[in-house]
């Protein structure tokens, strides 16, 4: 009987908030050819010449607003799921972040070292995006080529529309709601819309048309607009909210090509306009806090939707340790979705 050990990944953050280790980290991630999708020269170039003489010390000052006495809120998260997770399975857990510390080399070293000859690969992203999953995913098989035994690689697909996880995050939103507001809006990580042309396996249908996300295609098996909207939809109608009561924004764009639209800082500031004067925003891109949730919404978000003459801003914590998700992971550990082949030689 085959031994497996389970492998977390998150995205990953700086190791302090010093300007040094933001810049080391910004450069690890831009660089990553699935995040900035240029030739090698242009991506430098953008990267080293653009990007890195000044974006550090802002991010590195977003940082110190929410950093905690354990670090990077999205590790300290994560630190928790993985623990909270080894005590519901007999296999061997392990944590690794895609950029940053602890290292996916790492990772696997603990559960190479523990014996184990296959690996779950659980990329803690719901949705399929190449700058998340893809990257994560041949950057572990890479790792696994180089091993003096062989390991099997399972990876557990994206999990948008498992109903599990919809449960959960159902129960997350409902948990957070407070007794009366007007609108829920759900808010992205935001994509290039290149980024989700060149995932189109057909190359003819994503952004096409105005209702792509709602056309039956191959495309929405790795269309991270479709999944964001069906992950939306699920819970609102759980919810039993009307369609006027919740709506899906993105986030996060950086530079000036076309990002995923409406952007959620423009929405949070035309909202109260339009008579929202209490709001809940979820983030079901994201499994656990972090930069993009706790500084980016719960802070600047607020100070947008309130400056612009709402009430209340109300952020639903992401799943991070909460026990129905900590169970959902033990049963996919147990016994990983149908789609999570051993062979994942066509995980695009």
């Amino acid at each position: 009987m085959s031994s497996r050990g389970i492998l977390l990944v998150n995205l990953g953050s700086p190791a302090s908030t010093d300007i040094a280790d933001v810049r080391a980290y910004l450069d690890e991630f831009l660089m990553d050819p699935e995040v900035i999708d240029s030739p090698w020269p242009i991506r430098a170039l953008v990267v080293k010449a653009f990007i890195l003489p000044f974006r550090p010390k802002q991010t590195a000052e977003a940082y110190r607003k929410i950093w905690r006495a354990d670090g990077s809120p999205l590790l300290a998260n994560s630190k928790a799921l993985a623990t909270a997770l080894t005590d519901r399975v007999d296999s061997p857990v392990a944590l690794a972040m895609r950029y940053g510390q602890p290292s996916i080399e790492h990772g696997v070293a603990q559960l190479t070292n523990a014996g184990v000859d296959e690996i779950l690969l659980i990329p803690l992203y719901p949705q399929h995006a190449a700058s998340t999953r893809t990257t994560t995913v041949t950057k572990v098989r890479a790792i696994l080529r180089d091993q003096s035994r062989p390991i099997a690689l399972r990876v557990l697909p994206p999990f948008y529309s498992d109903a599990g996880y919809l449960r959960v995050l159902t129960a997350s939103v409902r948990d957070a709601l407070p007794a009366a507001f007007d609108l829920l809006l759900f808010s992205y990580h935001g994509l290039p819309e290149r980024h989700i042309e060149r995932a189109d396996p057909t190359g003819a249908h994503c952004l096409k048309r105005a209702d792509c996300c709602e056309s039956p295609s191959p495309a929405h098996a790795t269309c991270y607009r479709h999944q964001a909207f069906a992950t939306s939809r699920a819970v609102a109608r759980a919810l039993e909210l009307p369609e006027e009561r919740w709506r899906v924004s993105f986030q996060s764009r950086l530079g000036r090509l076309p990002w995923l639209e409406p952007y959620t800082d423009q929405v949070l500031a035309q909202l109260p306009g339009e008579g929202i004067k209490k709001l809940v925003v979820a983030c079901p891109a994201f499994v656990a806090d972090n930069l993009e949730t706790l500084e980016e919404i719960e802070m600047r978000g607020r100070e947008i939707f309130i400056a612009a003459g709402g009430e209340a801003l109300t952020l639903v914590p992401c799943l991070n340790a909460r026990p129905d998700w900590i169970e959902l992971l033990a049963r996919w550990s147990r016994d990983p979705l149908p789609q999570a082949m051993v062979d994942v030689a066509s995980e695009s």
